[in-house]
């Protein structure tokens, strides 16, 4: 069995009707795993699981920030038996950080943090008692350096990226890793939405907007979604065994900081 293989392993992914989601849920099922997909739109997920190979993928879908839906489907998750943990929800939306009420934090840290949290409580007592676990936050390189005009984005990446290497520490012990995948610039619906308004913003079509910001990327152009996927799927291999508690910027060079 190759250290990739996931065979045997039962992994929830959320935010999988789209984008990194989508991709990271086709990818993991390719490599073996069973699939267990959240996400609001039903109809979606219908279609992502008759696209995936293997048998057994569940669905659920649930607004990750109706904190309240969410705890109703907990029970069912942790009867599921889960290896592997894709935490991930959109980013909320653009603006200065000084321009923002406090209420505009609430719905962004429901679904990101919030919701973190309580698949984490739902998944680790299964994940201890086989001495396996893989839990992968998909947040954003905010965290190593703030994007100007994502204030609230950045403040609650800020806080899933202490979160996350808080359980690192705690999970370490039980043979389960917690880490961060940071996506730069990829070919998603949120990517194409903030380069709508930088060209509302400053006049220039989307296509100006998409050329300046891929000249900030020494790669030289967007992301697939694949490619994050492929840095979810080592962090969440065998061959990951090793790593725990690091940020993985998939951004093709982008992130000025180590």
């Amino acid at each position: 069995m190759s250290s990739w293989d996931l065979q045997g392993k039962t992994a929830v992914v959320c935010g999988a009707s789209q984008g990194i989601g989508a991709a990271t849920a086709q990818l993991l099922a390719q490599r073996g795993a069973r699939v267990i997909a959240l996400a609001r739109n039903e109809e979606k997920l219908k279609a992502l699981l008759a696209s995936i190979p293997g048998e057994g993928h569940k669905y659920f879908a649930v607004d990750l920030a109706d904190t309240a839906e969410l705890k109703k489907l907990i029970p069912k998750i942790s009867q599921e038996k889960i290896h592997i943990l894709v935490n991930n929800s959109g980013g909320p939306k653009g603006g200065p950080l000084l321009e923002v009420s406090i209420e505009e934090f609430d719905a962004p840290i429901k679904a990101h943090l919030h919701a973190a949290h309580l698949l984490v409580q739902a998944v680790v007592p299964f994940m201890k008692s086989v001495n396996y676990g893989r839990i992968v936050n998909i947040i954003s390189t905010s965290v190593k350096n703030p994007i100007p005009g994502l204030g609230v984005s950045n403040t609650v990446r800020g806080a899933m990226a202490s979160w996350s290497k808080t359980l690192a520490g705690e999970l370490g012990p039980f043979g389960i890793t917690v880490n961060n995948m940071l996506p730069g610039y990829i070919r998603t619906g949120r990517i194409e939405s903030l380069m709508g308004a930088a060209a509302q913003k400053t006049g220039n079509s989307i296509e100006e907007v998409e050329e300046q910001w891929i000249k900030t990327i020494p790669a030289g152009r967007i992301g697939d979604p694949r490619e994050a996927a492929e840095g979810i799927a080592f962090l969440v291999s065998p061959a990951a065994s090793y790593i725990n508690g690091i940020n993985l910027p998939v951004d093709g060079g982008r992130t000025p900081s180590l």
